[in-house]
């Protein structure tokens, strides 16, 4: 059973991608950078991609599920997206109407604009480990018109707003296949409306795009297993995945394996949205601080534009606008001390796993960073000395100078891959505020290595990522 608190948080990162993009600051539509829209997730209808107007109209993915002994094992799917929903302004002249690009109304702004309306629709279960063929899931979206009608403060006809929606049609295919006790789930979703194959326009297609797709799957007796960070029975298996367009991350709370999030934009396994963050930007980088007061620099007239163009864009004026001293300042991120006690169980070569070990006689010698203390005092930067800093390696202590092996690992980037196995000199220990720890190194087989010391560009690796070496050697340290 999924508990609430999973729901909660896994919906609350699925708003986030929907909307990824959905509006850029400044928020109005008279920005050109909100004339091109809807950067992720879009599956465009069939030929429109190939015609150089739209997108691509498919995504898939393979993910890993282990059934549970006795049990069916499946999967319940629910997808969403952004339907296109186009306002029309339209002035009353005489007895009929006539397109405006904007009109004012008892003193509120309309602007003719492209909108969105938000669909999730549930699939059910389907086990397609008992099915011959691919399990498949229609989805329908019917069109629509609707009019709002806008009159004066004395009930006077000024106008109309026209919404218009174009009928939506996609297909969801389930299939697995059993490998050694594991199922390779394998998902995708495809829009298949057709009704204008190789008439498309950059309007037209957008139009009958699905928006801002992703997909949530729940497991139905069994769990999954994490492509990111796969156990070793799964991994020979789990780099075998293909993803297109899409990745599936393990999603709600940390440790749960019967959810996960089919994203089209690069996640991490259980991510969350960031307890600083007061609401929704829809900003592709999320600086939520910086656009915040940037939001509150806007004039009059520019927030009544942001107003008009969109009613979310309204929302973020008006929570800029009312938001306390607080709750702007828990925006700037938390600093901690990365030598107060982690709450993690303490091993026995570091008393603090959540930060490096410094291998001081005297810890007093670290002043110690409290709230009172914000960032940018110079007494922040005393508690935290790379150069010296240390950090616990199978038993042997890691600082400036150690030879180390490298093992890129659990969330190494196609750069990294290509330093496995070899050998770097460590140049730095680097503490977060989030009380992680970074490796910095640089290769020894390098030409560039003392350049690249010389102006700081290291490699940063985790301290689980490498491995304490012999210089003279090249063989493991014993502790």
């Amino acid at each position: 059973m999924i508990s609430p608190a999973s729901l909660q948080r896994v919906r609350a990162v699925a708003d986030a991608v929907l909307y990824e993009g959905y509006l850029l600051y400044p928020y109005r539509a008279s920005s050109s950078k909100n004339q091109s829209r809807w950067q992720f997730g879009v599956l465009g209808p069939p030929g429109a991609a190939e015609s150089g107007v739209g997108e691509e109209p498919r995504l898939s993915c393979q993910t890993l599920l282990r059934p549970r002994v006795g049990q069916r094992s499946g999967v319940s799917v629910t997808v969403r997206f952004l339907q296109l929903q186009v306002r029309e302004v339209e002035k009353a002249v005489g007895s009929g109407f006539e397109p405006v690009g904007e009109l004012t109304v008892a003193g509120r702004s309309w602007l003719s604009w492209d909108e969105a309306v938000e669909r999730e629709i549930d699939l059910g279960a389907v086990y397609p480990s008992e099915e011959l063929e691919d399990c498949r899931l229609d989805v329908d979206v019917d069109g629509g018109v609707d009019v709002e009608e806008l009159r004066e403060e004395d009930g006077t006809l000024a106008g109309r707003v026209v919404r218009t929606r174009w009928p939506l049609r996609a297909v969801v295919r389930v299939g697995s296949d059993r490998h050694d006790g594991l199922d390779v789930l394998r998902v995708s979703i495809e829009n298949v409306k057709i009704d204008a194959i190789g008439t498309w326009s950059k309007d037209s297609a957008i139009r009958h795009s699905l928006i801002g797709a992703h997909l949530m799957l729940a497991a139905e007796g069994g769990e999954f297993v994490s492509l990111l960070e796969p156990p070793d029975d799964a991994a020979p298996l789990a780099s075998t995945c293909h993803q297109e367009r899409c990745y599936p991350v393990l999603a709600g709370l940390p440790g749960e394996t019967d959810l996960v999030l089919v994203s089209p934009i690069i996640l991490y396994d259980h991510p969350e949205v960031a307890e600083q963050s007061d609401g929704a930007l829809f900003d592709a980088t999320e600086i939520d601080e910086i656009l915040t007061l940037r939001v509150m620099t806007l004039t009059e007239e520019e927030k009544r534009q942001a107003r008009a163009t969109d009613p979310l864009a309204a929302q973020i004026i008006d929570r800029c606008e009312q938001m306390s001293p607080a709750t702007l300042a828990q925006m700037h991120g938390v600093l901690r001390n990365p030598h107060f006690p982690s709450p993690d169980i303490p091993d026995a070569h570091n008393p603090n796993p959540g930060g490096p070990e410094r291998g001081l006689p005297d810890m007093g010698l670290v002043p110690e960073l409290t709230d009172d203390v914000p960032w940018w005092d110079p007494d922040a930067d005393t508690a935290v000395r790379p150069d010296i800093d240390g950090v616990i390696v199978n038993g042997v202590r890691v600082a400036k100078g150690t030879v180390v092996r490298i093992h890129p690992s659990r969330r190494a980037d196609a750069q990294d891959l290509f330093f496995a196995g070899q050998l770097a000199r460590v140049v730095t220990v680097h503490a977060d505020v989030d009380g992680g720890t970074h490796v910095g190194v640089v290769l020894m087989d390098d030409p560039a290595s003392e350049l690249h010391e010389w102006y700081g560009r290291y490699l940063y690796f985790a301290p689980d990522e490498v491995e304490p070496v012999s210089a003279d050697t090249g063989k493991e340290e014993q502790s």
